[in-house]
């Protein structure tokens, strides 16, 4: 879950500060962060980030002019060379919107599935919650953002013909899953690592006490005898990581992913060295592996040219390596009009 919305959603309540979300709402030419970029305002506190510098200092202090002013509803245009003095020169608009604890709750509870949110920008307070294939699930009557050709793909403002703007707004779920053997030093340093980035984790070991009391809002912890069994059943498109305390059950779970049907939709990346990948390629080919799908077994894992082997350097390699895996997948589907 997002920082912002993960603040939101735990101080939802009647008691609660009122807090300000502004959103990237549109953009021209070269900008810090695209639509969609949020950060949450409080009197004192702020949560996510528009981009920092100028220009989010500006938000902060609209956002704060706002809680005191008691206007809930904003667009503004920032031009970031002329008025901000930021190099990047392009222009952002900037949509800011006092968030109701009833709607935070709403979105809190879809962190898992795409979101559409339609928030009037002038006239009446108007505000509904809709889910990905524009379903209205909560909130008033709006405009058809869709116009009647699908949902769109990103945030962005909508005009009607009367002028009446609207902010058609995409909370996207993470599509990413991680399914995560193994919940020793370097597991639990990659379960750090990963915890504020857009991906689910399902983090997977049979000692149960090893889990810490609290994990990160994107992380499900299976305490299981039977981990193959999680592998063999997981989505298609699913990564996997493998680092248990056995050989054996890494030889096990390598075997059960790579035997996968959807084995190339799926990534799966083995802890060990280059030895140890030989041996293993050797024992899978004993076990029906062929040489394309041990092809597939990504064995050193992490971004090439990091050579430390504390947990906390394995896990930022890994990190980075899955994220490149993860935005190549992205730009494919982009390129082929998969959503």
């Amino acid at each position: 879950m997002e920082d912002w919305l993960q603040a939101a959603a735990s101080d939802a309540g009647p008691e609660a500060a009122p807090k300000v979300l502004v959103t990237v709402a549109a953009v021209e030419g070269s900008v810090p962060r695209e639509p969609g970029a949020r950060m949450l305002v409080d009197a004192t506190r702020q949560w996510g980030t528009v981009g920092g510098g100028h220009l989010e200092l500006r938000g902060v202090e609209t956002a704060r002019a706002m809680l005191a002013s008691g206007e809930t509803r904003r667009l503004e245009r920032f031009p970031l060379g002329p008025s901000l003095g930021q190099c990047c020169g392009g222009v952002v608009q900037l949509a800011f919107e006092v968030l109701g604890p009833a709607h935070a709750t709403l979105l809190a509870q879809r962190t898992n599935e795409d979101s559409w949110r339609l928030v009037a920008l002038d006239g009446a307070p108007d505000l509904a919650l809709f889910d990905a294939g524009g379903q209205r699930l909560h909130g008033s009557e709006t405009p058809d953002f869709t116009r009647g050709q699908g949902t769109p793909q990103f945030t962005h403002i909508m005009r009607e013909p009367d002028g009446r703007r609207w902010l058609v707004d995409k909370v996207e779920a993470p599509h990413e899953h991680l399914m995560l053997f193994g919940a020793g030093h370097v597991g639990a340093a990659i379960v750090r690592a990963l915890a504020e980035l857009p991906c689910r984790v399902t983090w997977v070991d049979e000692r149960e006490d090893l889990f810490p009391a609290q994990v990160p809002a994107n992380v499900t912890v299976e305490a299981t005898d039977t981990p193959e069994a999680l592998a063999e059943q997981a989505s298609p498109g699913t990564s996997f990581l493998v680092m248990t305390h056995s050989h054996a059950l890494d030889q096990r779970l390598a075997e059960a992913i790579l035997k996968r049907p959807s084995v190339d939709e799926d990534w799966f990346g083995l802890i060990g060295s280059n030895t140890k990948r030989k041996q293993f390629e050797h024992r899978l080919r004993d076990r029906g592996i062929d040489e394309a799908r041990l092809g597939a077994m990504v064995c050193p894992i992490g971004v090439p040219g990091i050579e430390g082997k504390q947990p906390a350097v394995i896990a930022v390699a890994v990190a980075a390596q899955l994220l490149m895996v993860w935005e190549a997948r992205t730009a494919t589907k982009a390129s082929t009009g998969i959503n």
